[in-house]
């Protein structure tokens, strides 16, 4: 690939990833309003469904699907299940942790990735790399616990915690595990195909409480939160997800999660709860240190 090429292409694999986090910040934020409200087997039972649609009718329209695209399709399986698995421990933990401390579980993220993409891929982290996932890791917590030591070194480790670490686990492994499966197919084939098999992992799972569930008397909330996180945090951060993974090394896609909290606070801010201190925005900018770092290409 020439270099001009080369170069494009892992600027719109950064571009990529910018969106994908402040479009999971927006379901950090709405989701925590309807976690319990809803199981999350059966939220995200619903999620997965229309968004396998949505993404279907697009990928048929834009081309349809190659008969070289349902080869071996086990690769599809194992990546839907782990994308799953991410989603529905994300709600079980926030039906019980705390939005802090969950926040702080999800910027773990990034390292592991790191981790799983030299077990995978064997993509090395260099020095420069590893600098800047500190750094977003020290401004991301800054940002999580905005400015305030006492509330840092209260922190501890609770169930709902423990149970969404599985899922960040997941999510890690997820990252590098994308171009390990990958075989060229077009962005929104390999998407369908994923958010297909995750469809049918969770329906085998909550089929139960998606019947049990009283869809007519939820709460709004639900229903805004639902539509939110099932075109924009599901149909859109899959495809975003699985266009930058191929462009950019596990550590760099994954270390967008510590934009997240900054983004949060944007959200939040614009859904009126309030703005944080001023000595938080001082973390927001170890963050973007952090990305600078990351967006200087490595030979």
């Amino acid at each position: 690939m020439p270099h001009s090429a080369a170069a494009k292409d892992r600027r719109n694999g950064h571009l990529a990833m910018l969106t994908f986090s402040c479009l999971v910040a927006g379901s950090f934020s709405l989701g925590a309003m309807a976690a319990n409200e809803i199981t999350p087997l059966a939220l995200n039972g619903v999620r997965f469904t229309i968004a396998t649609l949505v993404i279907g009718i697009m990928t048929m329209v834009t081309g349809g699907i190659s008969r070289e695209a349902t080869r071996q399709p086990w690769r599809y399986l194992i990546l839907g299940g782990i994308f799953a698995l991410y989603f529905v421990m994300m709600f079980v933990g926030l039906q019980t942790a705390e939005p802090v401390s969950a926040s702080a579980v999800f910027t773990l993220t990034p390292l592991l990735a790191a981790g799983f993409g030299y077990l995978i891929m064997r993509q090395i982290t260099t020095r420069r790399i590893a600098i800047a996932l500190a750094i977003g890791a020290a401004g991301a917590l800054w940002v999580i616990f905005r400015a305030d030591i006492q509330a840092f070194l209260a922190f501890h480790v609770g169930r709902g915690e423990a149970l969404y670490f599985i899922g960040v686990v997941a999510h890690a492994i997820y990252t590098p595990l994308v171009p390990r499966l990958h075989r060229g197919e077009r962005t929104l084939v390999f998407t369908f195909f994923v958010l297909a098999s995750a469809t049918i992992v969770i329906l085998l799972f909550g089929w139960k409480d998606m019947l049990a569930t009283d869809w007519a008397h939820l709460p709004a909330i639900v229903w805004i939160a639902l539509g939110y996180i099932t075109i924009f945090a599901t149909t859109i951060t899959a495809s975003l997800l699985a266009y930058a993974s191929v462009r950019l090394a596990a550590a760099k896609v994954m270390a967008y999660t510590y934009l997240v909290p900054s983004w949060v606070i944007i959200w939040e801010i614009a859904l009126g709860h309030g703005t944080p201190p001023a000595l938080v925005f001082g973390g927001i900018g170890l963050t973007i240190l952090a990305l600078y770092l990351l967006l200087k290409h490595e030979a």
